[in-house]
């Protein structure tokens, strides 16, 4: 009832729903458009590059761009467009040039690690990634098809293939988000990252001599000092891409880079 309700409203002020794709950058007559696609993108990935996506508005992209505010709604009629402008501008970032190796697994490391780096270049993207929508713009398709390529040596169905393809995305950008976070709290510390995890460690020990934990004692005893944030990531999506292996396939996890680490 709410999804009618909304579509009614919609239709009552006259909105009608509309891919940027399918509208012509420029039109087929009159003067050449003084600001392109691309670069009212760019100026808006250095925005959110600099300041967060917050920053970016209509007010703002049009003065990096030397246009009016109102101007700019010819070029991009919704913030949400301009959005997805900016996924598809970034998303030229990856590299697909090189020969898929054939085997299926490592393939879709490579892909979600320059995801990963991807991410952390433009860190206000996960919060994009997660809006199904903005995962469909040119470049973007590129990379899916990309993906789908690389899952051929995969004995899976299509669905299940898809769905192996979210499971990644997700991972990488609840990943990414995680160290974003990480980051921006270390540098927003008065002492120093150091300083912080050795009062830290001081006070769990001192809890954890209580008796009152004693699993996780006896986890934490056992456990490995913990390695760099590469190595977990990769063990990550090795153990994610376990439960795709076909019955009888390689050995779960062989070979992860970083095995018996942290």
């Amino acid at each position: 009832m709410a999804a009618s309700g909304r579509a009614a409203d919609g239709a009552a002020h006259g909105a009608t729903p509309e891919v940027i794709w399918t509208r012509p950058e420029r039109a087929g007559r009159g003067p050449r458009p003084a600001h392109s696609r691309a670069a009212i993108a760019a100026a808006a990935v250095r925005i959110a590059d600099a300041d967060g996506l917050d920053a970016v508005s209509m007010r703002r992209v049009a003065a990096e761009i030397g246009s009016g505010t109102m101007s700019l709604y010819n070029y991009v009629p919704r913030k949400e467009d301009l959005h997805e402008l900016m996924v598809d501008a970034v998303s030229a970032e990856y590299d697909l040039s090189a020969p898929l190796t054939g085997d299926w697994r490592a393939d879709v490391l490579a892909l979600a690690e320059q995801s990963r780096e991807l991410m952390r270049r433009h860190p206000w993207l996960p919060r994009l990634t997660a809006t199904t929508a903005y995962g469909f713009t040119p470049h973007a398709l590129r990379y899916l098809d990309r993906f789908l390529a690389a899952l051929e040596g995969l004995d899976a169905a299509p669905g299940t293939k898809m769905e192996l393809v979210a499971m990644v995305t997700a991972s990488v950008t609840s990943y990414v988000t995680f160290e974003i976070a990480l980051a921006e709290r270390a540098r927003a510390l008065p002492w120093s990252e150091a300083e912080e995890q050795a009062v830290r460690g001081a006070y769990l020990a001192g809890q954890l001599a209580t008796g009152e934990y004693p699993h996780l004692a006896a986890v934490l005893a056992q456990a490995a000092e913990p390695g760099d944030h590469d190595e977990a990531f990769r063990r990550m999506l090795g153990r994610a891409l376990d439960g795709f292996e076909p019955p009888g396939g390689a050995a779960p996890g062989a070979g992860t880079p970083g095995d018996g680490v942290g």
